[in-house]
């Protein structure tokens, strides 16, 4: 038998775990052979249906996930022309709700799998071409020899623990500039908009034995692990030992969600003590608005989550972002807007702000009508509209996340916009419809672009902010030859009698420029005959 593998990513950087993971729980010797064909959404499908026909397959698999959904349709019902005695399996998140209509709509599809598919999808194997026995397998979802729906309901890993590692796999992808590790499955929450909402219980993989996996990731010299654990603090005694462990491991920087509202003390005495740059924290925070939270069914005290917040961002070891999402039941665009200036004002190191996605299995699409929600039936789903946000304040609520990954999740802009818009108050909103009204909103700006765009904003609307977009555009090492530079003093700068050094310490071979302001002067140094454009010593008197 030769199972032939569509491994469809969204990108390079990106690899899907469910081969590995599948592939690691079957033996070597047990007469399939496996094939397969790794690829992008961004390639040409009939490039990638070409590199697949060689292998002349009995089953075509994937796993299908909200944006290589599209892409990998057109991929399989073409393979399925080509091999129409071939068995076509699909497993992923798009099919954690609902079946029946999308496998009558696509006979190329021969069944889905809905659920956790290490210990069922082998099984399957067994009997993948007697279908009379398919309703035997938990989470297989298909239409029968009598054109009936069979839905066996949802399949999960009841011993998670003792499941071979994925990375025992030879198809486990050790090229990726990161790697993704599972020490828990479930979530002890119940937020209605993820499909993790509804997976109890929580299921843990003993310590020693993520010990192993970490040192054959070491072995394979990888220097980022992203932690998928939906909730990294759920269990404050787990989480102690993890940090432990992750200490044992200096060289890998680790990716962690966590939920700020679960910090204890000595949980915060851990973080503070951890070295600089191992851990990289997103604080799922959604909404700073009771009202919102308790609706999108999301467990945790909100003053405990701003404090805890408050105190990872404080921290100087740690990076910590925070996330919202746009268009969630009760979650209106002055909300939003209002806690983005929250979480520029506790110093979160990025606001993402995302769009609701409402997706299949999970219990804020089964309730969709009943609050309101519209939203696309095509993956990803994204939300329309609300009772209490417009299409056009969505579409606004796009914009501004744009704006913040260009601007306030840049390191050169960060500072200057976060201080604009903690102090004037209008400041985000009315950089936003520039940005629109220039129609630069939605197009792929450098770091030089973004600069010369917020100087000639400021120029126009807040003028005595010009100084500080200047001195973020020295410090970057932009042209002092554009615009924002336009006041610097280049030629024959001598130092004055006294200053007030900010960073570096002057030498006499600096070349020195100067920028004026209304009180004073700053001063910036930069070492001659070198490549590097940025300052090494920056003074005000």
């Amino acid at each position: 038998m030769k199972i032939l593998w569509i491994d469809l990513n969204s990108s390079y950087a990106h690899a899907s775990l469910a081969l590995p993971a599948i592939h690691a729980q079957i033996k070597e010797n047990s007469g399939i052979e496996w094939e397969t064909v790794s690829c992008t959404i961004n390639e040409n499908v009939g490039m990638i249906v070409k590199s697949a026909i060689q292998y002349n397959p009995d089953i075509i698999a994937a796993t299908a996930w909200l944006f290589n959904r599209e892409i990998l349709l057109h991929i399989v019902c073409r393979l399925k022309v080509l091999f129409p005695k071939s068995k076509v399996i699909l497993g992923g998140p798009e099919f954690l709700g609902d079946n029946k209509d999308f496998l009558f709509a696509t006979p190329f599809v021969d069944c889905v799998f809905r659920g956790e598919g290490e210990e069922n999808v082998p099984r399957w194997l067994q009997v993948w071409d007697m279908p009379e026995q398919w309703h035997e397998i938990k989470g297989l979802c298909f239409i029968d020899q009598h054109r009936h729906y069979i839905d066996t309901g949802i399949a999960r890993v009841l011993d998670f623990e003792k499941l071979t590692p994925p990375e025992e796999s030879k198809f486990f992808n050790w090229e990726k500039p990161f790697v993704q590790l599972e020490t828990t499955r479930g979530c002890f929450n119940t937020c209605a908009f993820c499909v993790s909402g509804g997976e109890k219980p929580v299921r843990t993989i003993d310590i020693a034995c993520i010990r192993k996996r970490l040192q054959i990731i070491r072995q394979h010299q990888i220097k980022n692990v992203r932690i998928l654990d939906r909730t990294f603090n759920y269990n404050s005694k787990r989480a102690k030992e993890l940090l432990f462990l992750f200490r044992e491991f200096p060289e890998i920087r680790f990716h962690l969600e966590i939920h700020p509202a679960l910090l204890t003390e000595e949980l915060k005495t851990l973080l503070a003590d951890m070295p600089t740059g191992s851990l990289h924290l997103e604080a799922g925070i959604q909404s700073l608005h009771e009202n919102v939270l308790a609706q999108s069914q999301r467990l945790g005290n909100l003053q405990q989550s701003l404090d805890g917040l408050r105190y990872l961002c404080s921290l100087t070891n740690i990076e910590t972002h925070a996330d919202l999402i746009a268009g969630l039941p009760l979650y209106s665009i002055k909300q939003i807007f209002d806690d983005i200036h929250t979480l520029a004002s506790l110093g979160a190191a990025e606001i993402q702000l995302e769009s609701l996605k409402v997706l299949p299995g999970t219990e804020m699409r089964r309730r969709a009508e009943e609050w309101g929600i519209r939203y696309s039936p095509y993956p990803p789903y994204e939300v329309l509209k609300t009772n209490e946000i417009s299409t056009e304040e969505l579409q606004y609520a796009r914009h501004l996340s744009r704006l913040l990954d260009g601007y306030y999740n840049s390191p050169v802009w960060q500072e200057v916009i976060r201080r604009f818009m903690l102090e004037e108050s209008e400041f985000l909103k009315d950089f936003l419809n520039f940005l629109i009204v220039a129609d630069v909103i939605d197009k792929p700006l450098s770091i030089e672009k973004r600069g010369l765009l917020l100087y000639e904003f400021c120029k126009k609307t807040y003028p005595t902010r010009l100084t500080e977009v200047s001195i973020a555009w020295i410090i970057a090492g932009l042209s002092l030859k554009k615009a924002p530079a336009e006041k610097v003093m280049t030629k024959h700068q001598n130092p004055p009698s006294a200053w007030e050094i900010i960073q570096g310490e002057y030498k006499d071979d600096l070349k020195l420029c100067r920028l004026p302001y209304p009180s004073g002067n700053y001063w910036f140094g930069f070492e001659p005959d070198t490549q590097k454009h940025t300052p090494v010593f920056i003074a005000k008197n």
